[in-house]
């Protein structure tokens, strides 16, 4: 089961925050708010992290996930609206300015992989 939370609108180009997105996704929780609060974009950290303690507070309210074991299973980034401006140029002329947008989506999971707490060694497989 996974929980999600999302952002719309968010006045970034959608490159931007997702070359973030790319390095948080997979990564357990607790390392990716680590990551987030010492990266250098931390215009676009802030958001990720944000609507991240978003998705691991409705995995609190449903109350079925342990919240230490939760990873991001998911994390999306679309192109939203395009605002479109013009400068003007010489000759009577104008360019175009495009601003663009983007929305952000953020799943998160219990991990499924079980990690072994014990190791063991070679004699107590031999036995």
């Amino acid at each position: 089961m996974e929980t999600m939370s999302s952002i719309k609108n968010i006045r970034i180009t959608p490159r931007k925050l997702g070359m973030l997105a790319n390095e948080v996704r997979g990564k357990s929780v607790a390392q990716a708010m680590n990551y987030l609060a010492l990266s250098p974009r931390r215009r676009v950290a802030a958001l990720i992290s944000s609507c991240l303690k978003s998705a691991v507070a409705n995995a609190e309210q449903k109350g079925t996930m342990d919240i230490d074991k939760l990873v991001i299973s998911k994390i999306l980034v679309g192109k939203g609206a395009t605002l479109k401006r013009f400068k003007a140029r010489a000759k009577g002329s104008a360019s175009r300015i495009l601003k663009y947008s983007c929305h952000l989506s953020v799943a998160v999971a219990e991990d499924t992989k079980a990690k072994s707490t014990k190791k063991t060694s070679k004699k107590a497989k031999a036995e």
